[in-house]
């Protein structure tokens, strides 16, 4: 449960990014299918949750080296 709270902003990041990866696909997408992140929606939710868990991961207050 403590990972939980130390790594909650990296949680929401992922779900947030995987919510706008696929959003994006569903909206935007790739018309010609030859795009590799945008072609499928599995490629766009994944990209998206990576991303967006990094980004929010950024603000975390942890350990200073």
């Amino acid at each position: 449960m403590k990972a939980i709270q130390n790594n909650k902003l990296a949680i929401i990041g992922l779900f947030l990014g995987a919510l706008l990866g696929y959003l994006y696909f569903h909206y935007i997408g790739c018309q010609s299918g030859s795009c590799a992140i945008t072609s499928r929606p599995i490629n766009s939710t994944l990209y998206g949750a990576v991303m967006g868990g990094l980004f929010l991961s950024l603000f975390s207050k942890g350990e200073k080296v």
